[in-house]
């Protein structure tokens, strides 16, 4: 059947039976499949992934808590799982302090040993410590005893590089493979003076120090906040009450 050069034609996707005949004929394409089905059964398929999956964030803590919820074997495959990953932390944890480090030593401890790890240095200020890098220091500690595996060094700017402004410190020098991977020069980029150790994990992450889901990086300041919260608020009377107590039985207040 030879079809006209020139047809009226409805709106190519329509499904009319206009169309059906222009397609049957080759005058316009096929209808595109509808990408529905596709995307439902992507829908499934990521359902089924996150419940697949469900367990992968939760602690050793958490899963004895889901012991009433979840398939008996299946909740002892991730504990296994995160026994494991604890087994490897400690394996691997074999610095676990603050390194003083010297300049005649520096590349040996430093350059040297990021073949193996990560290495960071911290220089602090060479005039008797100023505020961000006590700050910093307190946080160095902190970090080497929590990330065993990462090497933590430390030594004053002006040991290390001549004449390195005091104004410039504390400095971090983070090292992987002989070479600086970031440099931090204060502690303007981070939180100033309030830096805590979150902060410093938030640029390892970046970096790839450190590695999301690592059991590790659950904050501390977290499970006080929740501890905190279980407890108990006391009111203005309640307080009063204590207060008048304690000077009735003639012990000790702290509002003497």
């Amino acid at each position: 059947m030879d079809m006209p050069v020139n047809v009226p034609v409805d709106h190519p996707d329509a499904d009319t039976e206009w169309n059906d005949i222009l397609r049957k004929h080759g005058v316009i394409p096929e209808k595109p499949p509808s990408p529905t089905p596709m995307i439902e059964e992507a829908l499934t398929q990521a359902r089924e992934l996150a419940h697949e999956h469900r367990l992968e964030s939760k602690d050793l803590d958490e899963l004895d808590e889901l012991e009433d919820e979840e398939d008996e074997d299946f909740l002892n495959s991730y504990r296994q799982k995160r026994m494991n990953e604890l087994t490897e932390i400690r394996h691997a944890s074999v610095y676990g302090q603050v390194y003083p480090v010297q300049k005649p030593e520096y590349s040996k401890e430093v350059t040297d040993e990021s073949q193996k790890t990560w290495v960071l240095v911290l220089l602090t200020s060479s005039s008797g410590m100023n505020t961000e890098s006590r700050v910093l220091t307190e946080c160095w500690r902190e970090l080497a005893t929590k990330w065993g595996d990462l090497k933590f060094c430390q030594m004053a700017a002006n040991l290390c590089i001549e004449g390195y402004p005091d104004k410039n410190t504390p400095t971090v020098l983070i090292y992987r493979e002989g070479n600086i991977r970031k440099q931090i020069v204060t502690l303007a980029e981070l939180a100033g003076p309030k830096t805590g150790v979150r902060d410093l994990e938030k640029v390892l992450l970046g970096l790839g120090a450190l590695q999301h889901g690592d059991p590790r990086l659950k904050r501390k300041d977290e499970e006080e906040e929740v501890d905190e919260a279980d407890k108990p608020k006391r009111s203005i009377r309640d307080a009063s009450k204590t207060k008048g107590a304690s000077v009735e039985d003639g012990s000790d207040s702290d509002w003497d």
